[in-house]
């Protein structure tokens, strides 16, 4: 079944319950690289209660359920995505902000659909530090959590200090002690879905905190195609490496299949030159992979999350 075809019975699946539906909407323009095919139901719950009990009908319905952040990292197949896909609005709960004293930072929990430009715009607002190495990264904080996102500078465990999580049974706090977070990965219970993200931050130095992010994005932008549209770093970097350097390495830098095209700024970023699909995209993502396998013998492993039906 792919998630083109007729939605399957879903009677009483959001019935009485505050949330917005919209059966085959396309998702590409939900992502940042835009392409993928349609969401067989798309829904946007306005409330935590109807976020469980959606999540509880889901489950009882034998319904695959899946959450769509910021689509920074995300590659939708071109078929779409069969079941449920939630997409949480950035204002379903409300920020908050807790100063632990006058020059000691605080905490600031915000919605998993909330961008992550948020956390750094309370982080400049209130003059706190240590969250410099999100400055930039486009989603939201539920993605940010969820792959553990970061930079060279440093990563999102770094500042977290407890998630809350929505299951077919309630909703309740996670404390970061009891993540299992690694690289570009963070561990959630099978079928719950993080709604709020509590970050700690701290006193410090105000400008070489600006100095920092301003640093860090101006780099960014003279070395990533940012203008165009892309899914971010598509591979992890091996241990003591760099994807970018390996797939350059075997001559893919610049190669086009398709409308993508292994960015000729950065070969770990791949863009869309108008006109791609989902089947481009893996495309070029296996052969950078053979082609680094058969020369060096490393494996790289995609950082792009790939999610629904590829045909």
């Amino acid at each position: 079944m792919t998630a083109s075809s007729t939605p399957p019975a879903r009677e009483g699946l959001l019935a009485g319950l505050a949330a917005d539906a919209s059966p085959g909407e396309l998702l590409a323009p939900w992502t940042s690289l835009r392409v993928g095919g349609p969401a067989e139901l798309l829904v946007r719950p306005r409330s935590a209660d109807a976020l469980v009990r959606l999540l509880a009908r889901a489950k009882a319905g034998g319904i695959p359920v899946h959450v769509l952040g910021g689509g920074a990292n995300t590659l939708v197949g071109d078929l779409g995505i069969p079941g449920l896909t939630l997409k949480l609005p950035g204002d379903l709960f409300p920020e908050e902000v807790q100063p632990a004293g006058a020059g000691d930072g605080g905490l600031v929990t915000l919605g998993a659909g909330a961008a992550i430009a948020r956390l750094i715009n309370v982080m400049r607002t209130r003059g706190w530090v240590g969250a410099e190495f999100l400055a930039g990264i486009p989603g939201t904080i539920g993605g940010a959590v969820a792959m553990n996102a970061g930079t060279k500078q440093g990563e999102c465990k770094r500042v977290l200090d407890a998630v809350e999580l929505a299951t077919p049974d309630g909703i309740g706090w996670v404390a970061r002690s009891a993540l299992t977070i690694r690289y570009r990965h963070t561990e959630l219970p099978a079928g719950a879905v993080l709604t709020r993200a509590r970050f700690r931050l701290s006193g410090g130095d105000i400008e070489a905190s600006r100095a920092a992010m301003d640093a860090d994005l101006g780099y960014r932008k003279r070395t990533q195609p940012l203008s165009q549209p892309n899914c971010g770093s598509v591979f992890q970097n091996p241990p003591g490496d760099h994807a970018g350097r390996l797939i350059e390495s075997v001559g893919l830098k610049g190669t086009v299949l398709g409308g993508a095209q292994i960015s000729p700024l950065h070969a770990n970023w791949i863009v869309n030159l108008g006109q791609a699909r989902a089947a481009d995209v893996v495309g070029l993502i296996e052969r950078a992979r053979e082609r680094v396998r058969e020369a060096t013998g490393i494996v790289l492993v995609p950082e792009v999350k790939r999610v629904g039906v590829f045909g």
